[in-house]
């Protein structure tokens, strides 16, 4: 890391990781419930409202679209407001907007209530993710473990959405747009996840939480990031993007066309998200002990076999092993970045990387469910689309690879 003038005092193991976990629903909430809940309610909602896949991928390309611009605020708002009031407004901002998809039925006001969605969850995930690597920052000792449990904290929203959509579609059988009353749910929960966010947004030490002011000083005497120096890691994240969120959106009504049960379905994603949870620890060292782009290839070249395993065969059994493999690494691409930033960049300066991120991140996303539909609604069907979403995958692996560390290219 480079060293700064101002480093945050280390704090006691126990309130660090207690706070982790409390910001972790920043991450349940942005990703795990607002976006990929939809997955689970694509199948019906497609049915009832006769979507083909490409309006049904549309759908998540306005929440990237929302993600985006959201994105492209973020810095703006964290300094005029501070990170930790943008993270709660923003939380309370989407549990609004997932409520309100339950009351409408008409294709362009659901996107534009994904879209509204989608800005609500960047400004949690941005902010979310700057005050966890403020904390990871200082119990640097752990800081790979601190970032990981903050983005495997999705997994806490996709394992909830398991356990929650399937049982609220079956109790409202028979009821016309039964659907609604899973986002109704959802909405629930994400507003009992924001009071988790209040708590650890207040419980935040001074120094992890700091005054808009401050920050916004900071950042202003430091020069711009040259984005250019970042150039493959974010190629190969553009790349992640597009092809993660095809898995995400598509996989679910995948295993329903092959047969899949209700139950395996919520076992499932209940496994993937359990996953994603473990992979907090799992990829822990990799993060701290790489400064480049390498553990964003090597997860890469994992989420394409995972992709690809439910098209080689329609078995439970590789079923499952995608859908655990795939939980186990692909939130750890996002937290790739997040310590590839901390690891190369001034703390006054991440901010501004954790953005830059953030945008091409959706900037893939916005291109990844419309082309992975268009493609699922020609010859070869959803195997074909989930092929090529391998395919980015693979190629953002390729890409990632060749970022170096910029502390490495600074001492040649």
């Amino acid at each position: 890391m480079p060293t700064t003038l101002a480093s945050p005092s280390p704090i006691s193991a126990q309130p660090t990781l207690r706070l982790a976990f409390a910001l972790s629903m920043g991450a349940a909430v942005s990703l795990g419930i607002t976006r990929f809940a939809y997955a689970l309610l694509l199948p019906p909602m497609r049915a009832d409202l006769g979507w083909s896949y490409a309006l049904a991928g549309g759908m998540n390309t306005a929440n990237a679209v929302g993600y985006l611009i959201g994105a492209l605020g973020t810095p703006a708002l964290m300094r005029r407001f501070g990170a930790t009031r943008l993270l709660v407004f923003g939380a309370v901002l989407a549990s609004v907007f997932m409520a309100g998809s339950g009351f409408v039925t008409d294709a362009s006001a659901l996107l534009l209530q994904r879209l509204l969605a989608g800005v609500a969850s960047a400004w949690v995930f941005v902010a979310g993710g700057l005050l966890a690597a403020r904390l990871s920052d200082a119990g640097s000792a752990r800081g790979g473990l601190l970032l990981g449990i903050y983005y495997g904290g999705t997994g806490f929203g996709i394992l909830l959405s398991a356990l929650l959509v399937p049982q609220v579609l079956r109790a409202a059988a028979g009821v016309p747009h039964g659907w609604a009353w899973a986002w109704w749910a959802l909405a629930v929960a994400s507003a009992a996840a924001t009071c988790l966010l209040a708590w650890a947004g207040r419980a935040m030490p001074e120094q992890q939480s700091a005054a808009p002011a401050a920050p916004a000083a900071a950042a202003g005497s430091a020069p711009p990031v040259a984005l250019h120096r970042f150039g493959w890691a974010l190629a190969g994240y553009a790349l992640f993007g597009m092809g993660y969120i095809g898995y995400m959106t598509f996989v679910i009504a995948l295993l329903r066309e092959q047969g899949a049960s209700a139950g395996f379905v919520t076992l499932f994603y209940a496994l993937l998200g359990i996953a994603c949870v473990a992979s907090s620890r799992l990829w822990a060292g990799l993060l701290d002990r790489y400064h480049g782009g390498q553990p964003q290839a090597l997860l890469n070249g994992l989420l394409g076999v995972a992709t690809l395993l439910p098209v080689l065969s329609s078995s439970a059994p590789v079923a499952l092993i995608s859908g655990v493999l795939f939980g186990a690494v692909f939130l750890s691409v996002v937290a790739s970045t997040t310590a590839l930033v901390r690891h190369n960049l001034p703390p006054s300066r991440w901010a501004q990387g954790i953005s830059a991120f953030t945008i091409i991140f959706a900037l893939g996303q916005i291109v990844g469910p419309t082309v992975t539909g268009w493609i699922s609604d020609g010859p070869g069907g959803l195997a074909r689309g989930l092929v090529a979403s391998a395919t980015a995958l693979w190629l953002g692996a390729v890409l990632a690879s060749r970022q170096h560390s910029l502390q490495r290219e600074t001492s040649r």
